[in-house]
């Protein structure tokens, strides 16, 4: 009768609070929890069947967190970090990339308070069950995963080495180099792919990653990961509501352009600070409209350099050409598959004049077409 009572407590407090948004059926549902001590535990296996019910609606850890980080508080985010914690860990593998998500949310005890616990349960709650579906983009916890590659290739680990020399260097032309040899091995690996493909009896499928846009300037950190996605053979949605971008593109294609996109915001933020102190020493006052112009001529100047040298490395390999258009081809098929009701947004910006030229230039100091000898000083030999 006791476990009975219980659960009737936890269902009863979820009834009154989920469904409504109003102040005072919350409080009254929290006051139900905070009175009987006994249903924490039911309370949490509801959580966990929340969040396991938005994996089969498309959901993972990351888009779960940058959600509750923009809507919600710290708490509340320590709370999904315990409960996603709690479900992943019933399996005994977890889909690439998901171990790293979830070790990056935090988890954290509740409130001494009971009622402020129970009302920040609550808060979480009814965010999570209003969620709506996401599309795909892998296997779900639980689900039969694909053979486990040993370690990360070697390419994709002097990628990594590459952008990180060229995010800690106080260099541009020393970055620049850097960053064009990673560019390039990306190209280069792309062709190479291309090339087995060829030669295989089913090639595989496209596949998908969610890379988060986060704010500010959302807008123009969105045109430039579609920038880079765009030069490495990938297509990029952007979901605004959410704060992430959907990548579609072949395997080997995908985790090196989150890479070389994440390298790139960060030169392009150190580069616009640079700019702005510049600008203030010149007793010029620059604002959010100086930032946007910067990153948006950033990311327009970078998408040309980017696909510059994706077309110069395909070049060297002439025979490849056809294959890399039928992989162009089922790409795009594969979005249009996954989002076919896309629409074009319009550029949402204040201009700066100043801000344009400043992105522009740091465009350049990350130039991706440098001589032959410049990639390999840059690259250390």
């Amino acid at each position: 009768m006791q476990e009975e009572e219980r659960g009737s407590t936890v269902e009863r407090a979820l009834r009154e609070a989920l469904h409504t948004r109003d102040d005072r059926s919350l409080d009254t549902a929290a006051s139900l929890l905070a009175a009987d001590p006994a249903a924490d535990a039911g309370l949490a296996r509801r959580g966990e069947e929340f969040v396991r019910t938005l994996w089969e609606r498309g959901w993972q850890p990351a888009d779960l967190a940058r959600t509750v980080r923009r809507d919600l508080a710290e708490e509340h985010l320590r709370l999904l970090g315990g409960l996603v914690r709690a479900e992943t860990a019933r399996y005994a593998t977890l889909p690439r990339r998901w171990r790293e998500q979830v070790d990056a949310l935090e988890a954290g005890g509740g409130s001494a308070d009971r009622f402020s616990y129970a009302t920040t349960v609550l808060e979480l709650y009814r965010l999570l069950v209003r969620l709506p579906r996401l599309d795909a983009v892998g296997p779900v916890p639980g689900e039969a995963l694909p053979p486990a590659a040993a370690g990360e290739p070697r390419m994709l680990t002097r990628i990594r080495a590459l952008l990180a020399k060229a995010e800690a260097t106080g260099y541009p032309e020393e970055a620049e180099a850097l960053t064009a040899k990673a560019q390039e091995l990306m190209a280069r690996h792309s062709l190479d792919e291309a090339g087995l493909a060829a030669g295989a009896p089913s090639p595989r499928t496209p596949g998908a990653i969610r890379i988060g846009v986060e704010p500010p300037y959302e807008q123009a950190k969105a045109i430039l990961l579609d920038a880079v996605a765009t030069a490495n053979h990938c297509r990029a949605v952007w979901n605004e509501t959410y704060g992430f971008s959907t990548v579609v593109g072949f395997e080997a294609d995908l985790d090196p352009v989150e890479l070389l996109y994440t390298s790139l915001l960060v030169q392009g933020t150190a580069a616009m600070t640079r700019a702005e102190a510049e600008q203030r020493k010149g007793g010029r006052k620059r604002t959010k409209s100086f930032r946007q112009s910067f990153l948006l001529a950033y990311a327009n100047r970078l998408g040309a350099r980017l696909e510059a040298t994706s077309r110069r490395v395909a070049a060297e390999a002439p025979t490849l050409l056809p294959v890399l258009a039928s992989r162009e081809v089922a790409v795009t098929a594969r979005t249009d598959e996954l989002f076919p009701r896309t629409r074009t947004t319009r550029v949402r910006a204040m201009w700066d004049e100043a801000g344009w030229t400043h992105g522009s230039t740091a465009a350049e100091s990350a130039a991706l077409t440098p001589e032959r000898e410049r990639l390999d000083r840059g690259a250390g030999g």
